[in-house]
């Protein structure tokens, strides 16, 4: 039943996002005509590739894509330590931990992401001599970091205490239950919201912009600087944002029925 659930979500959640782009597309148009706006569709796969001297050259918005995905990955990959690191000390018997973690997760979760931008940037950045790009990692991998600590300590809390007290019984530490029982019953428990987090990884990536770290969305904006194509460049930037988060789902998706088999 699980899986099949699982199976049949995907396909309605991509006729759900072809539908809202359509409904967009279609009120953006309809408002282009009311203003005059000329179209130039033709001039947007210039700014995709180029043939140049016989050799395919991919251009800026694939560029930009890719600046964004390894903007993301880094970041994330730090956020999956931080949010360990945190749900750790709240779960721990330290009562400096448990106050360091509740205090660092209310503030960073209450701050509006452009907020931590700049304060990591303008604040931390001076301080530790961070430039632009090691400034938007930090800020990305702080703010996904709290979120992912309150999935894994979740994950963790769902497993049931007797597994706990199982490991006790044959004489492992806390760490080694940690370690061999509790963190991988916790995984399959863990995966489905932590794809949602990868995938709003994906589009919080896109503040960076406003600091001028090379991505998607910066690309996007130095095009229209350049051709005042403003409909036709953000829808592209949408489309390409649309497709890479549709293919991340779609392998996550894979990654749920593989654990859910497993676990029938």
């Amino acid at each position: 039943m699980q899986i099949k659930r699982i199976t049949t979500s995907l396909p309605a959640s991509i006729i759900q996002y072809l539908i809202i782009i359509g409904l967009i597309i279609y009120a953006a148009y309809s408002g282009s005509q009311t203003m005059g706006y000329n179209w130039q569709w033709s001039r947007v796969p210039q700014y995709i590739y180029e043939i140049e001297d016989g050799v395919f050259v991919w251009k800026e918005i694939p560029r930009g894509m890719v600046g964004t995905i390894i903007l993301s990955a880094i970041s994330f990959i730090i956020a999956i330590v931080i949010g360990l690191a945190l749900a750790l000390l709240r779960l721990s018997d330290l009562i400096v931990g448990r106050a360091l973690s509740i205090t660092l997760l209310e503030i960073i979760r209450n701050i509006p992401i452009i907020v931590l931008l700049y304060v990591c940037y303008y604040i931390f950045g001076r301080v530790f001599a961070l430039d632009r790009y090691a400034a938007s990692i930090l800020c990305l991998s702080l703010y996904s970091g709290v979120q992912i600590s309150e999935i894994i300590r979740a994950g963790i809390n769902a497993v049931p205490k007797g597994q706990w007290e199982a490991s006790s019984s044959i004489g492992m530490s806390k760490t080694q239950a940690y370690r061999y029982i509790i963190i991988p019953q916790s995984i399959r428990l863990i995966i489905p919201p932590m794809t949602g987090e990868a995938v709003q990884m994906i589009r919080n990536s896109a503040i960076v912009s406003v600091i001028a770290v090379l991505e998607l969305t910066t690309a996007g904006r130095n095009i229209i600087s350049d051709t005042y194509m403003s409909f036709e460049i953000w829808f592209t930037v949408a489309a390409v944002y649309l497709i890479f988060t549709l293919i991340l789902s779609i392998f996550v998706s894979g990654v749920e029925r593989r654990f859910a088999t497993q676990t029938q």
